[in-house]
């Protein structure tokens, strides 16, 4: 957010802010702007995914065009909680940057965070994958 310079030569947020500044001061309060910080933690929200597909074997696909950062966040969640799943990448760019400014394509971060990846369609060896190989 933009900081307004109030009269007073200190930084506010807003004209508002600027103006309960300005009347604490002529009242002799000293309203300490933002001279303080209080940690707090966003409470769990539950959430449901529903994957792309499903092979005979058990291997989750999922298929992406565009990876963004609120898919990227949810799949790492979703690996941490469930190790069990074989969740893998079938991306249309897998040289597509995460995002304007990244030097990560798809493919990178997915081999950062040991997810099984391919190109525009699915290996046949991933669908020829036996089951049992998936525990081993």
């Amino acid at each position: 957010m933009k900081r307004v310079k109030s009269k007073h030569k200190s930084t506010y947020r807003s004209g508002l802010e600027e103006v309960v500044a300005a009347n604490l001061k002529a009242i002799n309060i000293d309203g300490e702007y933002e001279q303080h910080k209080i940690k707090y933690t966003i409470p769990e929200s539950k959430h449901i995914y529903t994957p792309d597909f499903r092979l005979p074997n058990g291997i989750f696909v999922e298929t992406k065009g565009r990876l963004v950062l609120d898919d990227r966040k949810k799949h790492i969640f979703i690996k941490q909680q469930h190790p069990e799943l074989d969740i893998r990448f079938v991306f249309q760019n897998a040289k597509a940057k995460c995002s304007k400014n990244s030097k990560t394509t798809y493919a990178m971060w997915a081999e950062k965070y040991d997810f099984k990846w391919a190109s525009k369609t699915i290996p046949q060896e991933w669908i020829d994958e036996k089951q049992n190989d998936l525990l081993a």
